[in-house]
């Protein structure tokens, strides 16, 4: 086990700029999950982890298997410095992105598309939900917020670990599922179904849109039904990750 003290140290300096900053996340193709949960879960996929950092003060679960793990222990200071939550576990995981081939996306045949959602909590609760419907994979579309962004990682509990996320054209694989005669379901107000006729699918795409504007109209326009969540009391419309759990497990039964 390697012990860090110092807050000068270059790999500490490479953890804060994957916590802080998209672009070295981007760049390297690393990420850091913090607390207990998320680092048990990504002892659950070894092949992504390439470090396990523990605050000194901090006991590995007795649990936990770290055979051919690189256990990393820091000073109550160096642990400040990578945390992003106010009253961090001290216990974190240095990952890989998952890298996921062109053969598998050709397999999914139940799919969330989301376009232009800039929450990251709602993100990452999209996310936790598709994985427990048992949907095939989400993709992100431009605008959306960041997958490995720390809110993102940790609304998502873990699911990114369970479920193929990847960010796309959602034109282009809007055009791509059609060729697969898999239709495209949108969300929007006009022009749309009460998604509660909708008859059931065996596959499937649910394209969900910003929290402020809905799904770009372009898109809608190349969708196979349109669908409308009613609102029966008097809030204007319903949080974009809540419509989306929604019509998910719909679209599941």
């Amino acid at each position: 086990m390697k012990r860090i003290e110092s807050k000068q140290n270059a790999l500490v300096k490479h953890w804060k700029k994957l916590v802080s900053a998209k672009k070295e996340r981007d760049k390297t193709g690393e990420y850091i999950v913090e607390g207990f949960h998320l680092t048990e879960e990504a002892l659950k996929n070894k092949d992504q982890v390439i470090h396990i950092i523990k605050r000194e003060d901090v006991e590995i679960p007795r649990e936990w298997s770290l055979d051919d793990v690189y256990l990393v222990e820091v000073t109550d200071s160096v642990a400040k410095e990578i945390a992003e939550t106010e009253t961090s576990q001290g216990i974190f995981a240095h990952c890989k992105q998952r890298e996921i081939s062109g053969s598998e996306q050709a397999k999914w045949s139940k799919l969330l598309l989301v376009d232009s959602v800039q929450d990251p909590g709602n993100i990452g609760t999209m996310i936790r939900t598709a994985d427990a419907c048992g949907i095939d994979a989400v993709i992100l579309g431009k605008g959306c917020a960041d997958l490995y962004n720390p809110k993102t990682l940790r609304s998502a509990q873990g699911s990114h670990f369970h479920l193929p996320v990847i960010r796309g054209n959602l034109a282009e694989w809007i055009e791509k599922l059609k060729e697969r005669h898999i239709p495209v379901f949108g969300t929007a107000l006009e022009n749309a179904v009460d998604y509660r006729k909708l008859d059931k699918t065996e596959s499937f795409a649910l394209l969900v849109g910003n929290e402020g504007s809905g799904v770009h109209q372009a898109l809608l326009e190349k969708t196979d039904q349109n669908v409308v969540i009613p609102i029966f009391g008097q809030a204007e419309s319903l949080n974009v990750a809540v419509a989306t759990g929604i019509l998910l497990y719909k679209f599941m039964e």
